[in-house]
């Protein structure tokens, strides 16, 4: 009887114990967190040249443009299966307030569903896909040419 009775009572709490776990809310994704202030200063050290500007474009295609898009217009293939929303990197009015520090710390960090940049890029190799990305907008505010 004691035998039938524990038995009893170990269902009740592994089932309550599942139960419970499946009741409980699914983590929510990375919240937008604040971008310390120093970061937000911090100037981009890397000019932008024709190879660091290929090579960056180069990782973008590797890295970024299944949500991004090969054109920065956040309509990848991966963002469109998630129904990710997405800024379009060719309006002029998307980046006109993003420091480049910012968005070093965006690619470095990750923020949302975006993994961190820095797993798979060095610093300077951020640097300058903070340059690449700034290119889909030329300077006359027209949509650049991917």
């Amino acid at each position: 009887m004691w035998k039938q009775f524990c038995l009893l009572a170990g269902l009740v709490v592994t089932s309550g114990a599942i139960l419970a776990h499946q009741d409980s809310a699914p983590p929510s994704p990375a919240a937008q967190t604040k971008i310390p202030e120093d970061a937000v200063k911090t100037p981009n050290p890397v000019k932008p040249t024709p190879a660091g500007l290929a090579h960056a474009k180069k990782l973008f295609g590797f890295d970024c443009a299944m949500c991004h898009g090969k054109a920065g217009d956040g309509q990848g293939d991966l963002a469109l299966e998630m129904k990710l929303s997405l800024p379009d990197w060719r309006d002029p009015a998307t980046l006109k307030d993003v420091t480049d520090g910012e968005m070093y710390y965006i690619i470095s960090k990750g923020r949302g569903k975006m993994p961190a940049g820095a797993d798979q890029m060095k610093p300077d190799e951020i640097w300058m896909m903070v340059n690449y990305v700034r290119t889909f907008v030329d300077k006359t505010g027209a949509k650049a040419k991917p």
